[in-house]
């Protein structure tokens, strides 16, 4: 090679050397740091005449060291060509500095090893904020278990008073029979305790089959369902002198679980109780349809209505509290939204500011059962 081109080379080397913005270093086979530039030390905070001579294992990661060299090695063998992993370095001050290192080895003619090329990209800060991540997930996680812990706790006390309820009702049915027997408010208290209990235990079931899929739906009644969440709401109904009409086909079949439908109606009915409007008695209707494989639950009020193009992106999300209220709490249509997507559907919804609102809300159809089919078809 002419000895102009050779310099020419050689200053244009130290030139991307010495004002590369990563850290570049050479190494022998051996592991000494040979050169470093101006970013190595600004990265692991040693000059370069404290590193040269060293081995680049005195300052890695223990951790860290056993993966770095074996892969050194094979570069050395002519197994890999190159690599590139994640490490730490100590940092003179004894802090650790997370880097990429991309690694190559340079050969002479004789095919024989003179020197690493390493390359290093400082990613302490992307490592520190998946630190933090993991970190906050960890938290998440457990605060997820004691949920479930308290959510078996709560189930457990809740059943508990359910219990007393039921034996004090028979209590006063044995002291008061002639009077509460044709009394329609103690029919009313025995039949939402009976449905409390109910609900308990579906939320029992849900939580000892932690791993329920679609296939584990089960065939239900939608109808069944609204007059059941309709009668568990009709004190609140009866004191708003709300009006509610249940349209839905009585042969219909959903897939779904039991908790979770009851939940969901539940939930609608209270909110279109909750926001109905001062100007008109407040009146809903639920009414059923198919569209294809769904069953659509129309849910419509004559309430407050609300500004869609406005706040259609906060209504289903947590704290998205769109009505002043003093019973709003902004986690209602959170959790029914859950609900709904966890056995298969989804939930659209039309409305009109102060005329109502219509919430669609698709379940999964259940293909009757034909005749002579003795086949279990669901759960």
């Amino acid at each position: 090679m002419p000895k102009n081109l050779k310099r020419l080379r050689n200053q244009l080397f130290e030139s991307i050397f010495n004002n590369a913005h990563g850290g570049i270093s050479i190494i022998s086979p051996e592991g000494i740091w040979i050169k470093v530039n101006k970013s190595i030390e600004n990265l692991l905070g040693y000059k370069e005449s404290e590193l040269i001579g060293t081995n680049f294992k005195d300052i890695t990661h223990r951790d860290d060291l056993e993966l770095d060299v074996e892969h050194m090695q094979e570069l050395l063998d002519g197994t890999l060509e190159n690599y590139q992993i994640e490490k730490r370095y100590f940092h003179k001050n004894g802090s650790v500095v997370w880097v990429l290192l991309s690694v190559s080895l340079v050969r002479d003619e004789t095919d024989s090893p003179i020197y690493f090329i390493s390359q290093m990209t400082d990613i302490s800060v992307h490592k520190s904020a998946s630190g933090r991540l993991d970190f906050l997930m960890n938290v998440v996680n457990e605060q997820n278990e004691k949920l479930k812990d308290f959510a078996h706790i709560a189930t457990h006390d809740i059943r508990t008073h359910v219990g007393n309820l039921f034996s004090i009702t028979e209590f006063l049915e044995e002291d008061f029979e002639e009077v509460l027997s044709s009394n329609e408010n103690f029919k009313m208290l025995k039949e939402s305790l009976a449905n409390l209990n109910d609900t308990i235990n579906n939320l029992s079931s849900i939580r000892e089959n932690k791993k329920r899929s679609f296939k584990k739906l089960k065939r239900l009644s939608l109808h069944k369902y609204v007059e059941s969440a309709i009668y568990n709401v009709s004190a609140i109904a009866k004191k708003e002198k709300c009006q509610i009409i249940n349209n839905v086909n009585k042969g219909v079949k959903i897939q779904g679980i039991e908790a979770y439908l009851d939940s969901i109606i539940l939930n609608f009915l209270t909110n279109s109780i909750k926001y109905k409007s001062d100007k008109r008695l407040p009146v809903i209707e639920l009414s059923s349809e198919i569209d294809n494989e769904y069953v659509v639950l129309k849910i419509k009020d004559n309430g407050l209505g609300m500004d869609l193009e406005k706040s259609y992106d906060k209504l289903f999300t947590l704290n998205g509290i769109l009505h002043k209220h003093h019973d709003s709490r902004g986690i209602g249509l959170y959790i029914t939204k859950n609900n709904v997507e966890n056995i298969g559907g989804k939930i659209e919804v039309e409305s009109v500011v102060d005329e109502g609102t219509v919430f669609s809300t698709y379940f999964l159809k259940a293909e009757p059962i034909s005749q002579g089919d003795h086949r279990v078809r669901f759960a």
